[in-house]
């Protein structure tokens, strides 16, 4: 696909990803290829590969305005059968602190100010991986790593 500020006429991003979902592919990895083009990769989706809450609205949308493919909707049913789609992950965009990490940030200074001076993505990939555990032992597990690590100073990427 070609860059947006190439200048050269090309199908969007948002156009192409709409169609994959449609059929049930999934976006994957972004590379470039040169100055004017990207290479965008696409597959069908994995059994069992969680939903984001974007794809999942987009999915409502596609549905509502028609334009979902049987195969699509078998993912989209397959989805809500395994509770996936109750489930969906929120973005980096929209992703919120949740209430046990503010709770132990707050009780932790040093912490706290070492987490508002991360990246955004140092920070999503914390709150992911809280969101992401699926049994509450661990997350409890994995809070007590974040909040110790975060007193240390160290973070998931630098």
């Amino acid at each position: 696909m070609a860059k947006m500020d190439a200048g050269i006429e090309s199908v969007r991003y948002p156009e192409v990803l709409d169609s994959a979902l449609c059929f049930g592919w999934i976006d994957g990895r972004r590379d470039a290829l040169d100055e004017r083009y990207f290479l965008q990769r696409f597959t069908p989706r994995r059994p069992r590969s969680r939903w984001s809450r974007i794809n999942r609205d987009k999915a409502e949308r596609l549905i509502a305005e028609g334009r979902m493919r049987p195969a699509g909707l078998a993912e989209v049913e397959q989805a809500k059968a395994d509770g996936r789609w109750e489930a969906a992950y929120e973005g980096q965009r929209s992703i919120t602190v949740p209430e046990d990490l503010q709770r132990e940030l707050d009780a932790r200074p040093d912490a706290k100010a070492f987490f508002a001076g991360l990246t955004s993505q140092n920070r999503y990939a914390i709150l992911y991986r809280l969101q992401d555990a699926k049994r509450p032992e661990t997350r409890a597990r994995r809070l007590a790593q974040f909040v110790a690590m975060l007193e240390a100073g160290e973070r998931i990427y630098t």
